[in-house]
């Protein structure tokens, strides 16, 4: 796991400002119009991937940029899916931007508290006690029966509400444009945090964490913020996909959604920008295939997509699609 995590893309240079923008609009203006042309079931699953893609996308601040190997990052995206249901349902706050923040409070202080536990260790030790952490939560989540409704889920949970009549996202198309706005937003926040002081300063860490202590950084400090941050992100998530699943379960919580988000951030490209997005797609729409097709045969497949990507596309999915881009179209380019 940690070659992966520790790739990177280098890409070429030529294509100037085209290579860097275009892109992300041709990608933002077919996310925007695909809603005209899709069917109600594929626009459903085109919101998962937009949820799952950004859950991948906070477990890569931690695992691809930092090279924090952590099974217990579902914690963070079911715990904040937990509270923002249980204020709606439970305590009858209607207000999304009341129910969110509370959301979102829990993910963080989730995360400070399983981070002072789990940095304590490095290496296979932070991977186990994660997983540990993560599996306490899910026996809470499971047991707790009179606030999380136990293994059945916590069920009954609306469309966000915005307080504004015109923003009523009780329809599948007006859901989906509001996740596409968080989506790109947090893009944004991780692609600026990415490239700035703070980002670099994690790769440092992750490449060589002797060196950058001896260079005078607090590096368990930066990993403590890089833990909660990612958490944040990570019940940002959770949020949304409570609001558009209208449940939220135990195993939302558990090592299975753990295991496949990481292997989301794997499959895409660790430590890239957006490969782990790539990642999502790929397994949420391998997933809903099978589910229709195959529904029994899901976890020979996931493992069969695992061992091809692994072994075909060493350091991801995502790095190889983009140097055959860039070869195709930008090659020669000034």
């Amino acid at each position: 796991m940690k070659s992966q995590a520790s790739t990177q893309v280098r890409l070429p240079s030529g294509g100037g400002w085209r290579t860097s923008v275009i892109p992300y609009l041709i990608a933002a203006a077919v996310l925007s119009a695909f809603p005209l042309v899709l069917p109600s079931y594929y626009l459903s699953v085109l919101t998962m991937i937009l949820i799952f893609g950004l859950f991948a996308m906070s477990l890569n601040i931690i695992f691809g940029h930092t090279g924090l190997n952590s099974l217990g990052h579902a914690a963070f995206f079911g715990m904040a899916g937990y509270i923002a249901g249980i204020s709606i349902v439970t305590y009858g706050i209607k207000s999304f931007w009341i129910s969110a923040p509370l959301g979102l409070a829990g993910a963080a202080i989730t995360a400070a508290v399983f981070g002072i536990i789990a940095l304590r260790v490095s290496g296979v030790y932070f991977l186990l006690v994660t997983f540990a952490l993560g599996q306490l939560l899910w026996t809470v989540a499971e047991k707790w029966y009179s606030v999380t409704m136990g293994r059945s889920g916590f069920v009954g949970i609306p469309a966000p509400d915005l307080g504004i009549s015109l923003l009523n996202l009780g329809t599948s198309v007006r859901f989906y444009y509001f996740v596409f706005v968080v989506f790109a937003l947090c893009y944004y926040v991780m692609a600026r945090l990415h490239k700035s002081p703070f980002g670099y300063a994690l790769q440092g860490i992750r490449e060589r964490e002797s060196r950058m202590r001896a260079l005078g950084y607090n590096v368990w400090l930066y990993k403590y913020i890089a833990y909660i941050v990612a958490g944040v992100f990570a019940g940002v998530g959770g949020i949304l996909y409570a609001h558009f699943n209208g449940s939220i379960a135990p195993s939302h919580i558990g090592f299975s959604n753990s295991a496949l988000v990481m292997l989301m951030v794997i499959l895409g490209g660790a430590g890239t920008l957006w490969g782990p997005v790539l990642g999502a797609a790929l397994i949420v729409l391998i997933q809903s295939f099978a589910s229709l097709v195959v529904p029994a045969r899901w976890p020979l497949i996931l493992g069969i997509l695992f061992v091809i990507g692994v072994m075909g596309f060493r350091g991801g999915i995502g790095p190889h699609m983009v140097k055959t881009v860039r070869r195709v179209f930008f090659s020669g380019s000034n």
